[in-house]
């Protein structure tokens, strides 16, 4: 298996009108903004393409997209912005019912507290997790300081309960600024591991892009392009989507793959990783760049 590894995207441009782009590890680290990635961004739209960015954030699509703006990245650089977070919100409010104290669903929240806004979004009422109907993680509640593990206690009396969990983030892992991130994939994988049972939405599960698709009925997904770093998330989601896909190497695969500063990736070593994986992205970019 070769994968070509590339410059930069300008080669491939023409051959698409849609480039769905990842955000963690693709556009930004979560804190800084990769040098070329908002010029990139620009040529495209430039070109006339149409930009979507598609995260796995458990956040809804504004904040994010205020995150992006405070990071740089301004609006007029993408048409669309869909995060998991949008995903979950739509799916649980479109079953929710009632208010006060007979709202449903009755759920646990486990995550941090900056997600209050994609509760809200669910519909249904919080509550603690004895009196539970089930489980929306949205991440550790200290991503900083925890691990997965630490929820070992909390998951096993749950998964014994036969709770639900719905999972926001299917990410199991980012890096922030050079730190690797557990998030709330580390806790469905934990939770699944007790003998709960997990709904992921987002990345790599085919809804989230089918919603998209249903969006932009005038694209056809063979004119349409994800670029991702994750090969278990934004690879796998592109080929269960029935679209190509291109690798970002300096993502979270940075050090399996030997990336030198100057850019350099290690053709071996991309090789075997993709291999490894399973998928077959069309082309390998050490960063998004044009």
């Amino acid at each position: 298996m070769h994968i070509p590894i590339l410059g930069g995207l300008a080669g491939l441009a023409d051959d698409y009108d849609l480039f769905i782009l990842d955000l963690w590890g693709v556009v930004h680290d979560g804190v800084t903004v990769y040098p070329d990635a908002a010029n990139c961004l620009r040529h495209l739209r430039q070109r006339g393409a149409r930009v979507v960015l598609l995260s796995n954030a458990a956040r809804l699509g504004p904040s994010v997209a205020l995150h992006l703006a405070a990071l740089g990245v301004e609006a007029e650089l993408y048409d669309r912005l869909l995060t998991s977070g949008d995903a979950t919100a739509s799916a649980i409010a479109s079953g929710a019912k009632g208010t006060g104290t007979n709202a449903r669903p009755a759920f646990f929240h486990l995550g941090p507290e900056r997600c209050r806004p994609t509760l809200d979004a669910c519909g249904g009422r919080e509550v603690a997790v004895e009196a539970a109907e089930m489980i929306i993680c949205t991440g550790l509640i200290n991503e900083e300081t925890e691990q997965a593990e630490d929820y070992r206690g909390l998951l096993t009396g749950a998964a014994a309960r036969g709770l639900p969990m719905t999972c926001v983030n299917p990410d199991v892992v980012i890096n922030r600024g050079g730190r690797r991130i557990p998030c709330a994939g580390a806790l469905a994988a934990l939770y699944e591991e007790l003998g709960g049972t997990v709904q992921r939405f987002g990345k790599p599960f085919p809804d989230i892009f089918d919603r998209l698709f249903d969006e932009i009925p005038e694209t056809p997904r063979a004119r349409a392009v994800m670029i991702g770093d994750s090969l278990a998330t934004d690879i796998r989601g592109a080929r269960r989507a029935g679209i190509d896909a291109v690798w970002i190497g300096g993502g979270i695969h940075a050090e399996a793959l030997g990336l030198r500063p100057d850019g350099h990736l290690d053709q071996d070593k991309v090789n075997g990783v993709v291999e490894q994986s399973g998928e077959r992205p069309r082309a390998v970019l050490p960063w998004l760049q044009w």
